[in-house]
């Protein structure tokens, strides 16, 4: 059995990739929950190297970071990828591109799952990452023929990008039509319901919270 540790539902975006591709795809592991605090570094070096998270514990292994946890993953579950090994190769580069890139959009629109936000403005970087994040989805959209990333199933692109389909939603980002309508479906999984919807019960991170409005206005939250 697994035992996947995690941040607040809420907030931690890097949490919720891999918890949302194991959860969708009815791989089997015990939830974890280690909430942020004034020193996470030190509370979250109890179960993880780096002192981050997500981390993965199977029996006596540990493995971190969500790229890593994935791929360990489909080494046992080959549905974690796509089939075809062009949708594969796809897949995997947009991941990538994903974990290590869009760093305005990271910056300016921290992920909260109880939050609305109206920006102040937005500048030419996030317009990029924007325009980028909307080429690539309908590159994979068109190319292998929906309604997911990389084909007619969910697969962990489609979980790397989830993070981004809830800042679209709170900062009121917009996208093409085709773009929109992923965003849409994402929203409406089951599985991403039940995280949004436990991340709106759990005690608020002011640290977080203020990340959230520092280039914006709060315009609703529904936690009041």
């Amino acid at each position: 059995m697994y035992t996947l540790f995690i941040a607040n539902k809420n907030y931690s975006s890097w949490s919720l990739r891999p918890w949302l591709l194991m959860t969708t795809l009815n791989i089997p592991f015990e939830e974890n929950i280690a909430l942020f605090g004034e020193d996470n570094w030190h509370a979250f070096r109890k179960f993880s190297p780096t002192g981050k998270v997500p981390c993965l514990v199977a029996d006596h292994l540990t493995v971190w970071d969500s790229l890593a946890i994935t791929e360990f993953l489909a080494e046992s579950y080959p549905q974690v990828w796509p089939m075809s090994i062009k949708a594969r190769a796809w897949a995997r580069s947009a991941a990538a591109e994903m974990h290590s890139g869009f760093m305005t959009l990271r910056e300016m629109c921290s992920m909260n799952c109880s939050i609305q936000v109206q920006l102040n403005e937005i500048p030419g970087g996030l317009k990029k990452d924007i325009a980028r994040i909307d080429e690539l989805w309908n590159q994979g959209l068109r190319e292998f023929n929906g309604p997911f990333l990389a084909g007619s199933e969910f697969t962990a692109v489609d979980a790397f990008y989830a993070p981004v389909v809830l800042r679209i939603a709170s900062y009121g980002l917009q996208l093409s039509d085709a773009a929109m309508a992923y965003c849409e479906q994402i929203q409406q999984l089951p599985t991403l319901q039940g995280w949004i919807s436990a991340g709106q019960c759990e005690p608020r991170h002011e640290e977080h919270e203020a990340a959230c409005v520092e280039y914006g206005k709060l315009t609703h939250d529904v936690r009041e």
